[in-house]
C-alpha cells in the first residue's frame, strides 16, 4: 500500500506533462475550498488535535516522522483480484525514528497467485522488499497555512522470485532489477463548519527502474530459452487522501490515485534446445501505460496507538491498465 503511512504521520505494483498539471490542480481545488464550505455566523465547537485518533488512509504516506526512538509496526492482507487471477498478500511496514525528524524503515512482501486455467504460485514466497528512509521538512501548527513536507527516499530490492519459473509463472512475485523511487509528502489539517477535522495528504513520486537480467520464462513474459535483459520504465505517481474524524475513534477515508508508466524494454534472444547460443532475437514494449484509482476506507481506533484500517482499492479507466479490486485489512501499532 503505502511505506511510511500510519500514525507517524498500505500493494499494493513519467514526464510531468500538462494533464499532470491539470490534475493536480484539480485535487487542490478540492481542498481549498473546505475551510468556507459551511456558515460563520454560528461556529461550532472546534476538534481538538488530540481528541481525533487515526490510523491513516489506505494508500497515502504520511508526511510526519516518529519521534526519536519510537517504532511503528503496520501488517496488511490483501487480494488483488482481477478478471482470472487473485495474487494474495501481505506486506508489513516496520519503521523507527532515528531522530525526531529522520524515520528508516524495512518493507518485507509475501504473495501467493492463483490464476484461471493453469497452475498457481507452488507455494507463498518472498516479494521485493523495499528500505526507506524520511526526512521531514516542516510539521503542520494550527493556525499555520503550512503543511507537514517531508522527502522520502525509497530503495526496492530484487528479492522476490522473477525468472527460470518453468511451467509455473505464477511463481513470480519480484521485479528483478532495483528500483529507486523519490517521493514528496504533505500533510495538512482543516477544521470544517460543524468543527470537525478532515486531514489531507497530498504526495508525488517518481521512480527509476535498472535492468534485470532474464533467463527463461519471466514475469516479462519471455519463454523458456531466453538470454537476455529487461527494463521496467519510469513511473510517476500522484496520491491524494482525504480523512474525516467522525469520532475520536471512528474516522472514513478516501485515496485518489493517478499513475503513468513508461515503456518496459525487453532485449535478447531465444536458444536451441541444449544450444547456449541464441539464434532467434527476441524484443518488445510494452508501451505506456495510465491508471486511475480510489480507495475507500473506515478506520477504528482503540487508542492513540492501536487502530485498525478496512478498505478496497480499485484501479480502473486510464489505458493499457487492466481493472482491478484490491480489498485489504491493516492493523496499525505505534509505540
Amino acid at each position: 500500500m503505502r511505506a511510511g503511512k500510519g500514525r507517524a504521520g498500505p500493494i499494493i505494483k513519467n514526464r510531468p506533462g500538462g494533464r499532470r498539471i491539470l490534475l493536480l490542480c484539480g485535487v487542490l481545488g478540492i481542498a481549498l475550498p473546505l475551510q468556507t464550505a459551511y456558515p460563520q455566523s454560528a461556529p461550532a465547537p472546534r476538534q481538538s488535535l488530540d481528541d481525533a485518533w487515526w490510523t491513516g488512509p489506505m494508500l497515502a504516506n504520511s508526511a510526519a516522522t516518529l519521534p526519536r526512538g519510537h517504532v511503528l509496526v503496520e501488517p496488511y492482507l490483501y487480494d488483488v483480484h482481477s478478471a482470472h487471477a487473485d495474487g494474495y498478500g501481505s506486506l508489513t511496514y516496520m519503521l523507527y525514528g532515528l531522530t525526531d525528524r529522520l524515520t528508516v524503515g524495512l518493507v518485507p512482501v509475501l504473495g501467493y497467485n492463483r490464476v484461471d486455467g493453469g497452475p498457481g504460485s507452488s507455494g507463498v514466497g518472498f516479494g521485493d522488499v523495499s528500505v526507506q528512509a524520511q526526512y521531514r521538512l516542516t510539521q503542520f501548527h494550527e493556525g499555520s497555512w503550512l503543511p507537514a513536507i517531508s522527502l522520502q527516499l525509497q530503495e526496492t530490492l530484487p528479492t522476490g522470485k522473477y525468472d527460470r519459473l518453468g511451467n509455473r509463472p505464477a511463481d513470480g512475485l519480484g521485479g528483478g532489477a532495483r528500483t529507486t523511487t523519490l517521493q514528496l509528502n504533505t500533510q495538512t489539517y482543516f477544521w470544517l463548519g460543524n468543527g470537525r477535522i478532515l486531514r489531507m495528504r497530498f504526495n508525488v513520486a517518481q521512480s527509476f527502474s535498472g535492468t534485470a537480467e532474464v533467463e527463461d520464462v519471466s514475469v516479462y513474459g519471455t519463454p523458456d530459452g531466453f538470454r537476455g535483459s529487461a527494463r521496467p520504465g519510469r513511473s510517476f505517481f500522484v496520491n491524494a487522501a482525504w480523512e474525516y474524524s467522525l469520532s475520536q475513534r471512528w474516522v472514513l477515508a478516501l485515496d485518489l490515485t493517478y499513475r503513468h508508466d513508461s515503456a518496459t524494454r525487453v532485449r535478447g534472444g531465444v536458444a536451441l534446445p541444449g544450444s547456449a547460443q541464441t539464434t532467434s532475437p527476441l524484443r518488445s514494449d510494452s508501451g505506456t501505460s495510465t491508471a486511475f484509482g480510489f480507495a475507500p476506507a473506515i478506520e477504528y481506533n482503540w487508542s492513540a496507538r492501536v487502530g485498525m484500517l478496512v478498505g478496497v482499492r480499485v484501479i480502473t479507466g486510464g489505458h493499457a491498465t487492466a481493472t482491478t479490486v484490491t480489498p485489504a485489512v491493516a492493523l496499525n501499532y505505534v509505540h
